[in-house]
């Protein structure tokens, strides 16, 4: 679906029937175009000064003859903390230890309460600064960031932008203000719908979703008032990001610009047209198949819809007249999926085929007049959002949340897609492999860029959100979405990654930013792209990791040429404790672990003091 008439019907508001429009950017085959254009379209945003490499126009083993192979040290402390003076070895070591204590995580708030009674607010902001904030925050607002920005730019490694400050509520207050922001005028007349999944229902129990999430912000909805403001933030941010970096990126979440009752309803409806798509595939015997190999005979589906009574033979006929739809004789997943498309009341938008009676239906029985208001307001800020990081030459990254938002939040972000990724890539998704489901959804999206010709842009995350998946799943009694082990989630995080660099390979449109903590993630890219003649300078491939975690990763690349990047918090100390506390606490595990990472703290600090250097200053 064209976003740019997506949104514009969606804005109208002035037609109610339901029609389900052809697809007119759809083809079955890749676009030739970007054959074409693939040498006017490299110009991608430069990420570190480098002399030019003309690999686009050359074949692919004349590329692999003149790209240069990248070996990187992982072990050489030097290099890794030469941006770091010896206090900032020290405080690293010291949060790092402190952080493996379980008394000190699990009681963190209770400490960090007396802490700020007893000291007074001047005196605990100044202890936090040379602590876990000044470890892990960058500063109060976009000018107190700017040194740090600048200087870790200057050994290579770039800035994602963060304002990171969450509301301070009780469990009590998060699961009022959730189940008040998802639950519909029309659920709370009928709550038991029969046509409503229970996945894609709001449950008390869940309600608070800062529960077993791993360094992810959470927003509550309390008006329409606050998503303005909330906007506005990421607007600032935006532009910080712009002032502050020649090539930053900065992220939002969408559950931040609106009521989340629409990403919930949604994501139903995307979900229930897909599992209707499975449904008429077993029909024709093809469900065994890999999802974008089920292509549909055309006339065997009209005949199997017409049957179910879904519409009348020429409605059926018109959804699928048009350019490109079907022209192949046979439609596959994403043809389907753009028979979702060009509503005009987005009311309309949540209608679903329901298997039993064979009709469309309503998902809900009844929207109210600021209902639709409140969905049409969160595509507004979206859309104002991707315009100003275009004004402002900053890429937008969308971050992925829970399993029942993200089919909508995924959809969303696929339209920015294809109306700002034209030229350059502009918006990335994120995609979250421990998800037993994320090939596919990688693989779709892909095709999707490839069809239409615009550049494909992904981050790659193992996920935040797996302990509240699980308990959420197994409570309220639906399939698990998460793969059953570390090791599934690790294969196919590297399967997703190969796919997307082999797209790479080929047609030098997709981006992938592999954003990972884990050392044997980061050396499998690095051999792939060493293998497939990717050469750093590109900017085709970044990689991604935690303000004050990981840095024998991150800089090691950027002084190698690599783009790397920083996933940079900021905002007031007061105001970002929450975010800190639960952060200790998610990561402990990880701190545990990082024994690695400490004891090259320790070799750098010694190396250090045995060349007399007791006083170290960056030099940049």
């Amino acid at each position: 679906m064209s976003y740019t008439k997506f949104l514009a019907g969606l804005l109208k508001g002035n037609v109610s029937k339901v029609r389900i429009a052809p697809g007119k950017y759809r083809s079955t085959v890749a676009s030739t175009k970007l054959k074409e254009e693939k040498e006017q379209r490299i110009d991608g945003c430069p990420v570190i000064e480098a002399e030019p490499v003309e690999l686009i126009s050359q074949t692919k083993n004349a590329r692999k003859l003149e790209s240069r192979t990248v070996q990187i040290d992982f072990d050489n402390t030097e290099e890794a903390y030469k941006s770091k003076n010896n206090l900032e070895l020290l405080r690293s070591l010291l949060v790092f230890k402190l952080c493996t204590f379980d008394f000190l995580v699990e009681r963190n708030k209770e400490l960090i309460d007396l802490s700020r009674k007893l000291l007074g607010k001047r005196l605990f902001e100044t202890v936090m600064k040379m602590t876990f904030y000044g470890q892990f925050v960058a500063g109060e607002d976009h000018n107190a960031i700017k040194p740090l920005v600048h200087k870790n730019e200057a050994f290579g490694v770039g800035a994602v932008l963060d304002y990171s400050v969450e509301e301070d509520l009780t469990q009590e207050e998060a699961e009022k203000k959730e189940m008040d922001s998802c639950v519909s005028e029309a659920e709370k007349e009928s709550p038991d719908d029969g046509l409503r999944e229970k996945k894609y229902k709001a449950h008390r129990q869940f309600g608070d979703r800062r529960g077993g999430v791993i360094s992810a912000r959470t927003y509550f909805y309390a008006d329409e008032a606050k998503c303005d403001k909330q906007m506005e933030t990421f607007i600032n941010c935006i532009r910080a990001s712009g002032g502050a970096s020649a090539d930053g990126f900065s992220a939002i979440k969408m559950t931040a610009l609106g009521r989340p009752h629409f990403l919930l309803q949604f994501s139903e409806v995307l979900v229930k047209w897909r599992s209707f798509f499975n449904f008429l595939a077993a029909q024709q015997g093809k469900s065994e198949m890999m999802v974008l190999d089920q292509k549909l005979e055309l006339e065997q589906l009209k005949e199997s819809l017409a049957e179910m009574g879904v519409g009348d033979k020429d409605e059926i006929e018109n959804w699928f007249t048009g350019e490109r739809l079907g022209l192949s004789g046979t439609i596959d997943l994403l043809d389907w999926n753009s028979l979702i498309n060009d509503t005009t009341k987005i009311s309309n938008l949540l209608m679903v085929p329901n298997l039993k009676t064979g009709h469309l239906e309503p998902l809900l029985k009844k929207f109210t007049a600021e209902e639709e208001q409140q969905m049409k307001r969160m595509l507004q800020r979206v859309d104002v959002l991707a315009k100003h990081a275009v004004e402002n030459g900053v890429r937008l990254m969308v971050d992925a949340e829970q399993t029942y938002f993200q089919p909508a939040i995924s959809r969303l972000t696929l339209e920015m897609q294809r109306k700002f990724n034209r030229e350059k890539p502009i918006i990335f998704n994120t995609y979250q492999c421990y998800l037993k489901e994320a090939y596919e959804n990688v693989t779709m999206d892909v095709e999707l860029s490839r069809r239409e010709g615009w550049y494909f842009g992904a981050k790659l995350v193992r996920g935040a959100y797996m302990y509240q998946e699980r308990a959420r799943a197994q409570e309220i009694g639906y399939e698990d979405p998460i793969n059953p082990d570390y090791e599934a989630t690790n294969r196919m995080y590297h399967r997703c990654l190969e796919y997307v660099l082999e797209e790479i390979e080929h047609s030098r449109t997709a981006n992938v930013m592999v954003a990972s903590h884990n050392e044997d993630t980061v050396k499998f890219t690095l051999e792939k792209m060493n293998d497939m003649g990717l050469s750093p300078t590109e900017n085709k491939v970044y990689f991604g990791q935690l303000l004050g975690m990981c840095d024998q990763i991150s800089f090691p690349l950027g002084q190698a040429g690599f783009p790397v990047y920083k996933y940079v918090p900021y905002g007031p100390v007061n105001e970002v404790i929450p975010y800190l506390s639960r952060r200790a606490q998610e990561n402990r595990g990880f701190m545990k672990g990082s024994q690695r990472e400490r004891s090259l703290l320790w070799k750098e600090l010694k190396r250090r003091f045995l060349k007399g250097q007791i006083v170290y200053t960056p030099v940049y």
